[in-house]
């Protein structure tokens, strides 16, 4: 029978512990209650902007653009995106309105920060007039519970408190299903889907067992699936085997060329699969989604003529020449997909040999990046190359929208005067451009295409083009080392 580990006690013993202890609980009260300050702050600003517009008897419409211009003005001062403190501004406004106990009971300390996330989450789906309760109710329920314990309690007594049924919530819910993606490091991202449960549990489920289908091929297993280790995030793989499997056979022989080929070009002699059943379902639904004629586009050959066949993805890559040439060196000037980060050369150069389009040279100045020149063997917009080129993402402050899904702006307005030049052209997203004509946002555009952005309170902010990574860096020589027949110098 092994030896009881006794632990050993922190040096200083229960004192010294108790000590700390205070520390941080004294800490978090003092971090409640700034928060909960911040929060106020937050919730007036929107309160204010709201009733300027009620004053106004304004539409929804200029409602919004007065939250969004307020929200700008916070965020411009704490170099934030203006998207961040309009959500935080809601949020807070949320608070503030009507869950005003549970705000209470942050700031004396009873709950924390990740308490008010839970009863906030799982009581927005409630009726406003229905908040109230359960704002009572929850933060007594939040006594001695931690926020991931509480956050079941509260789902049971969010359902009671609810005025219709979950069937009519679901069909409602239903409406708020979207794809979108959340930019990751090393090249990755996070491409999430909400959807109906039951869609997302087929899919998960098609993909684990396509992904055993391709292990079963490679490895010569034919046994039943059930004797193989249970997945368990799959339930049902033994009951459908044989009508997944059958379904898979045209994905498992794509995944698998696709790895040999990478092999291939790596260098390698060896040909197997390695990749496990989590990178497999990757594979293969990056396969599906690429690949596949889905049942609502009418262009398929087999459905007739339609027009989803003919929707292409648009990104913005930046390949610098040096790295394509040496891509050992990659992280002195590493390929970009615009508006979310650095790209590995070999997808790089994959995309440089494969696209059908044509690339956009840019030349650059040596010392400062700034954007010279670009051309190009095929007949473009010239200005509008060198906008993406120098833009790359939308010019407002913190905004990190890419110049593809953007519109050419303005500066000083057209049908003002304003020229179509580079100088007076600058790409905003539809969120900014809209602002800059509907809110009391001004910008400037001035030498060196550097825009001058007013806000509502008079402060100014700057937004200068990103700057290439030059190819060569010019340094002052060395100076001259002192004759010494001249003597030292006079001073």
């Amino acid at each position: 029978m092994p030896d009881r580990i006794v632990p050993t006690a922190p040096k200083g013993g229960p004192a010294a512990l108790t000590a700390v202890l205070d520390d941080v609980l004294a800490t978090g009260a003092a971090l409640a209650a700034a928060d909960v300050a911040r929060t106020r702050a937050l919730a007036a600003a929107g309160h204010l902007a709201l009733d300027v517009m009620a004053d106004q008897r304004a539409a929804a419409r200029a409602a919004e653009l007065a939250l969004r211009e307020v929200a700008s003005e916070i965020a411009a001062a704490e170099n934030l995106s203006d998207r961040t403190v309009q959500t935080q501004i809601g949020r807070a406004m949320t608070l503030v309105d009507h869950y005003p106990h549970t705000l209470a009971a942050w700031e004396a300390g009873a709950i924390t920060r990740a308490h008010v996330h839970a009863i906030v989450d799982i009581g927005t789906p409630l009726p406003v007039e229905a908040r109230t309760e359960f704002d009572l109710l929850a933060v007594a329920t939040a006594d001695g519970l931690s926020p991931g314990r509480l956050r079941a309690r509260l789902a049971v007594l969010a359902e009671r408190l609810h005025p219709t049924t979950i069937t009519e919530r679901h069909h409602r819910g239903r409406d708020t299903r979207c794809v979108r993606i959340v930019t990751g490091h090393d090249g990755m991202s996070d491409l999430i889907a909400t959807l109906p449960t039951v869609l997302a549990v087929g899919i998960y489920d098609r993909l684990t067992q396509q992904s055993r289908a391709i292990i079963d091929t490679r490895t010569g297993i034919t046994a039943a699936l059930a004797d193989t280790p249970a997945d368990p995030a799959s339930d049902s793989d033994a009951n459908h085997a044989h009508h997944d499997t059958e379904a898979s056979r045209s994905a498992a022989p794509r995944s698998t060329v696709a790895t040999e080929r990478s092999d291939r070009e790596a260098g390698t002699a060896s040909v197997t699969d390695e990749r496990t059943t989590a990178q497999l379902r990757a594979d293969i639904l990056a396969d599906l989604l690429l690949t596949a004629a889905p049942t609502a586009d009418p262009t398929r050959t087999d459905d007739g003529p339609g027009t989803l066949g003919t929707i292409r993805a648009r990104i913005q890559v930046i390949v610098p020449a040096l790295t394509m040439l040496k891509p050992g060196a990659e992280n002195t000037d590493p390929a970009e997909l615009v508006g979310h980060g650095p790209l590995d050369a070999a997808t790089a150069r994959t995309l440089a040999e494969a696209t059908t389009l044509p690339w956009d040279r840019v030349i650059t100045h040596p010392i400062t990046g700034a954007v010279l020149h670009t051309d190009t063997y095929h007949r473009t917009t010239a200005i509008d190359r060198h906008l993406r080129a120098r833009d790359r993402t939308c010019r407002f402050p913190g905004c990190t929208t890419p110049a593809t899904r953007c519109e050419v702006d303005h500066t000083h307005d057209h049908a003002h005067g304003g020229p179509t030049t580079i100088t007076n052209l600058a790409h905003l997203c539809q969120r900014h451009h809209t602002q800059k004509h509907l809110t009391r946002w001004q910008v400037k555009q001035l030498p060196d295409e550097v825009l001058k952005w007013t806000s509502p309170t008079g402060r100014t902010y700057t937004d200068e083009p990103l700057p290439y990574s030059p190819a060569t860096r010019f340094l002052p020589d060395d100076p001259p080392p002192p004759d010494p027949e001249q003597g030292p110098p006079p001073f």
